[in-house]
């Protein structure tokens, strides 16, 4: 079945759609300095967005040429890279903190040194940014808890794994968790502790529940797919079978997916990499070239609740998709 998506991915793939971009690019001579600063890219979903990014047309038929940058988890580096981009005269940034409110000033120091910003995936508190590309973390965290609650029969203790501490990702999800929390007054939350988005660190918090209130956890609520993962891996180097303690998770990344699946999670909620990269890339060459440019991903063909409009709104919310064990294989064979 030849979908528009298929369409547009064989024109990208034949040379004919980059032609628009290159025709509004013929008033200048250079390719246009896209700088990609992520906040680190230990975790899965970081890697996925990182290359889903490289992948945009721009990037292979001379439009653009891109560097990632890996912001190791820690915002002073974020901060340099920035003024690395502007030493180098890049021509746009596109940036996912680790720190939402120290972004505003990086974001702003930026901008008036001539670098505009892009947002995509993380969120920054800040009304500087060109544009946001990214997703609803509150109603994430809200169905996340909906249905760990519903899978516990409404009531019984919980862990919460959260996101880092000055994060609004984190603190989006937390207001969603809250809002099923109030809603469920048989839940109790027995620990509520940061694990920085990472499997490792999620791990020995939930080893260390797991002595602290020796069978007394009937649920963990997971902000991201890794520390999911890690409270998982902790049940079972304790000899406990995951699948007597439901899980969930966001991000939909291929372990989790694959957890879904075997009945170990029970919903991860999946974050579309492809369309968070590449239309804050659109976004992006909107605000370098000027009306004449037109978006080259195929992204835009996705969801018609996020039209490109002329490419210059403030928001672009990508929705997301939720993976459950009936349609787990489906993500797992797309990629």
């Amino acid at each position: 079945m030849i979908t528009r998506r298929n369409t547009l991915t064989m024109m990208a793939a034949a040379g004919l759609l980059p032609l628009a971009g290159k025709a509004a690019l013929a008033a200048g001579s250079k390719p246009v300095k896209v700088g990609a600063a992520v906040y680190g890219l230990k975790n899965e979903y970081a890697q996925i967005w990182a290359s889903e990014i490289k992948k945009h047309p721009a990037f292979s038929n001379g439009i653009a040429e891109l560097t990632v940058f890996d912001g190791n988890y820690d915002q002073a580096t974020q901060a340099s890279q920035f003024d690395l981009m502007v030493t180098q005269k890049y021509d746009v940034a596109i940036y996912i903190p680790i720190d939402s409110y120290a972004a505003k000033g990086v974001i702003h120091k930026a901008l008036t040194r001539g670098l505009p910003t892009v947002g995509s995936n993380g969120p920054a508190k800040s009304d500087e940014l060109v544009s946001f590309v990214g997703s609803d973390d509150v109603a994430a965290g809200q169905y996340e808890a909906e249905v760990l609650f519903k899978a516990m029969g409404g009531k019984g203790n919980i862990v919460v794994l959260i996101g880092p501490e000055g994060n609004l990702g984190q603190e989006f999800r937390t207001q969603g968790n809250k809002k099923a929390l109030d809603a469920n007054s048989d839940i109790k939350v027995l620990e509520r502790k940061t694990a920085n988005w990472s499997r490792s660190e999620a791990m020995v918090l939930m080893q260390n529940w797991l002595t602290s209130h020796k069978g007394q956890i009937q649920g963990v609520l997971a902000q991201n797919d890794e520390m999911g993962l890690g409270a998982i891996a902790a049940m079972k180097a304790a000899g406990i079978d995951p699948k007597t303690i439901p899980v969930v998770g966001i991000d939909g990344v291929t372990d989790a997916i694959r957890a879904v699946k075997n009945g170990e999670m029970i919903l991860s909620i999946r974050q579309d990499a492809h369309t968070q990269a590449q239309g804050a890339v659109d976004v992006a060459l909107r605000k370098v070239i000027g009306d004449s440019y037109k978006p080259l991903s195929d992204c835009w063909a996705e969801y018609p609740q996020m039209p490109w409009g002329d490419g210059t709104a403030k928001l672009y919310p990508v929705p997301w998709t939720y993976v459950t064990a009936e349609n787990a294989d489906k993500f797992l064979n797309a990629k």
